[in-house]
């Protein structure tokens, strides 16, 4: 007897979920907490004229009798009450990572980390569809697994950009190569404590074995010693040190080193990609590629034309002699400090946004001496503000609205210095996603 299933959320990753059971001949039931969705346009956007089943807002005594597996989209905390129901039901709960797995035809790279993921996934890519034409990219990177699943090929490869949001439910999800890019403060609101964010983003190795590969940022403690604990082997790269074996940056150079012998891999001044954690993102990207059996020159040749990702301390335009970057990808602290260290001189910041419970205090430590003037925008301005009078930063002003802002930016920066959105929050409240927030942003630049 064929399984039914629960689709819990109508979003993005729900409509590719339920594209792919329509397509495996699987019975389904959707469930959105919108009591108001418009379930005719979410059939045409899944593209069938089958009556399928919904469930919206609250669900009645026995709603989910008969169903065997339910597929969580990543955005629906496991804690809600439909979450909460379905557990007290013993149902199966599948990550849509979980489910595409299941019927992946080739092998897998996933990475995660709390930043760098989308550089170095899209890096990945580029390398590994050079040697393999059959290969996907799935993932957080806004392209549902479930989407492409279906379409992989014997002998052909997945590239993943696997978040914390969807290791909370792998089951059986067991990539060839995975990586840890590095684990700092993020989504407490959702994981709250940083154990269990980090215990989270440990387990997309958990069922990796002996002849699987798991890349490592040696710099960050947690990752350094989780490494011993690996059942596959633990490759690891450094930004700051030789090391004896794996990948390490030294004065403009990334080595790849083994039983003590270094050898140079590729100088950076070859690459378009700049600072300091691009660099990481190099190294990781080798790494797993490597290990995952791409010739050398392949990976090389790859990397030298790669560029970088859209919303990432992403180049948009000079202006009056000041030079603007978009970095709405930065959305936790760690990732807007990266930022800042980045840019080539004095920079009027954009910051703010959506609250994750986050803790501003070392972000804003790094803006004396670098930051001209801080605009803050969003639902944390204040917060920021706070943080920014603890150690006596008081070059900062509000505004109601990024055009606001861009405005004030404008008129505070001085030719020679850079102008940088990195908001070290999350863009909700004010726009649907860092990307609608990044483009707006590029747009208000353009037209100064």
């Amino acid at each position: 007897m064929s399984e039914k299933y629960l689709i819990v959320g109508a979003g993005r990753s729900g409509i590719a979920a339920a594209q792919m059971l329509l397509q495996l001949g699987k019975d389904f039931i959707i469930y959105d907490a919108n009591k108001d969705l418009d379930t005719e346009k979410t059939k045409k956007l899944i593209g069938t004229d089958k009556d399928i089943p919904f469930i919206c807002g609250e669900v009645k005594e026995g709603g989910f009798d008969g169903i065997d597996i339910c597929v969580v989209s990543p955005g629906v905390p496991l804690d809600t009450p439909v979450m909460v129901a379905v557990k007290e039901k013993n149902i199966p709960v599948y990550s849509e990572i979980e489910l595409a797995y299941l019927y992946d035809k080739g092998k897998i790279i996933a990475i995660t980390g709390t930043n760098g993921k989308t550089t170095t996934t899209s890096l990945v890519h580029e390398i590994v569809r050079s040697h393999n034409e059959n290969t996907l990219l799935v993932g957080n990177i806004e392209i549902p697994y479930t989407g492409l699943a279906l379409t992989s090929k014997e002998g052909g490869a997945t590239v993943a950009e696997i978040s914390s949001f969807q290791l909370e439910t792998m089951i059986t999800f067991k990539p060839k190569v995975s990586a840890i890019l590095n684990i700092t403060p993020d989504h407490l609101d959702r994981h709250k404590t940083m154990e269990n964010y980090a215990d989270i983003k440990k387990s997309i190795a958990k069922n990796q074995d002996e002849n699987d590969f798991c890349v490592l940022n040696y710099e960050d403690p947690l990752l350094k010693e989780f490494g011993k604990e690996l059942k596959c082997k633990a490759v690891y790269f450094s930004s700051l040190r030789e090391l004896t074996d794996g990948w390490y940056y030294k004065d403009g150079t990334i080595y790849e080193a083994e039983n003590g012998n270094a050898t140079p891999f590729i100088n950076v001044d070859e690459t378009n990609l700049v600072g300091l954690h691009n660099y990481e993102n190099i190294m990781a990207a080798a790494a797993m590629t490597k290990s995952f059996g791409v010739p050398e020159e392949t990976i090389k040749a790859a990397i030298r034309r790669f560029t970088a990702v859209e919303h990432r301390i992403e180049y948009v335009a000079t202006k009056n002699g000041v030079k603007y970057y978009n970095d709405s990808k930065g959305t936790n602290t760690d990732a807007a400090i990266k930022a800042i260290d980045a840019m080539p001189s004095t920079t009027v910041l954009i910051g703010g946004g959506y609250d994750k419970n986050a803790d501003f205090s070392e972000w804003v430590s790094h803006f004396p001496g670098k930051v001209r003037k801080l605009v803050l925008i969003g639902q944390t301005k204040e917060k920021i503000a706070s943080a920014c009078d603890t150690i006596g930063f008081t070059d900062y002003c509000f505004a109601e609205s990024l055009e606001e802002a861009v405005a004030i930016c404008a008129e505070a920066a001085k030719e020679g210095d850079c102008c940088l959105l990195s908001p070290a929050c999350a863009s909700w409240g004010m726009f649907k996603c860092y990307q609608e927030r990044g483009e707006m942003f590029k747009k208000l630049v353009r037209k100064l």
